[in-house]
């Protein structure tokens, strides 16, 4: 089975820091992989995911000088993918909604994973390409876009590339955009009534710039609240696989959350505010605690007890690339075998 992936040009796969959507694609590539399908990545030329690659950008450039340079940068890419995809592929996948419509130009069987929240624009989009397969990242996900009926796989990612801690230490971590739909604010707030240490790494767009001066700087000092920068895999593992829990207040619906399963693959347990998927990715009591408010927040840590080990099994369980990529190849052999029959259906029907 020769399969096309089809990353945006913007950011490496996997990435070096930011980059949810391309750590997403690593982790499906190299499982696809190992189940023994022939992947193809196309992605820009500093990629090293193993499998591979084919670029048009050389560089990865993140973040983007402008839109409307990002928006032509990537129809260009998507356009050329999809291209190349259709003369090398069996299948191919998708994971923009820029990409989508140059499904129109290719018989071969599309898939396309949706890494976004819910847009009615989107939804009517997808509506009109209907010959385009749809993939949701959680069950709270697919049910906004009912009108296309998306399967529904959870991200998975290499548990090798996570550094499993049984002994913590007495600090807490938050791990992501530095926004306020994800919450670094009530982070703090909850670090600081437990009286406890918190570390703070992401990504600030300049969009976010004024957030984080007047909401999370003030609060920097060096001690009790520390802000690393921009997290690449080594320290990701440190600070997620040290600490006493993993930070996740959100304020909107999160379409997955991946850092989530990171923190838990670390033997590290998640305290969230609920919202889109994080109900579906902790389990309550076992993995974390999902809290409504801060309040909750603040009496789960003093008083539940989590154990790495099992907070690593969960995750192992549900949430490791092996498992997602099983799922994945479920799909494409059963969009192949319906391609089988429809274009033998098309010729007996020609022979008529």
């Amino acid at each position: 089975m020769r399969i096309g992936l089809i990353s945006s040009p913007f950011i490496s796969v996997p990435p070096p820091a930011y980059g949810g959507t391309e750590l997403f694609i690593a982790n499906l590539a190299e499982g696809l992989v190992r189940l023994g399908a022939d992947v193809t990545v196309y992605t820009n030329g500093e990629s090293k995911v193993k499998a591979e690659i084919r670029w048009l950008y050389p560089r990865h450039e993140w973040p983007l000088p402008a839109e409307l340079a990002g928006v032509i940068k990537e129809i260009n890419h998507a356009s050329w993918a999809i291209g190349e995809a259709d003369r090398h592929c069996d299948i191919i996948h998708v994971n923009s909604a820029l990409a989508v419509p140059f499904s129109r130009f290719t018989p071969r069987p599309t898939i396309c994973t949706l890494h976004h929240p819910f847009e009615a624009s989107l939804a009517e989009l997808y509506g009109r390409l209907s010959q385009v397969s749809y993939v949701s990242i959680s069950a709270h996900q697919a049910s906004r876009y009912q009108n296309i009926a998306p399967r529904v796989v959870h991200h998975g990612i290499d548990m090798k590339q996570y550094r499993f801690s049984e002994k913590k230490e007495p600090y807490l971590c938050f791990l992501g955009r530095i926004c306020p739909i994800k919450g670094t604010h009530n982070a703090i707030e909850i670090a600081k009534r437990l009286g406890m240490p918190l570390k703070i790494a992401g990504e600030i767009q300049p969009i976010f710039r004024d957030y984080f001066e007047t909401k999370i700087k003030p609060h920097i000092d060096g001690r009790n609240v520390e802000f690393l920068g921009e997290a690449g895999p080594s320290l990701k593992n440190e600070l997620l696989s040290n600490a006493t829990a993993f930070l996740f207040p959100v304020e909107w619906n999160e379409p997955f959350g991946l850092v989530m399963v990171e923190a838990m693959a670390c033997g590290t347990p998640v305290i969230a505010f609920p919202g889109g998927a994080v109900e579906e990715i902790v389990n309550n009591g076992i993995s974390g605690k999902v809290c409504r408010n801060v309040d909750e927040a603040v009496a789960s840590l003093r008083q539940d007890t989590f154990y790495p080990r099992v907070v690593r099994g969960w995750a192992e369980e549900n949430f490791s690339a092996d498992v997602m990529a099983r799922q994945y190849y479920k799909i494409y052999a059963g969009l192949l075998e319906e391609t089988a029959l429809t274009t033998d259906f098309d010729a007996e029907a020609a022979a008529a």
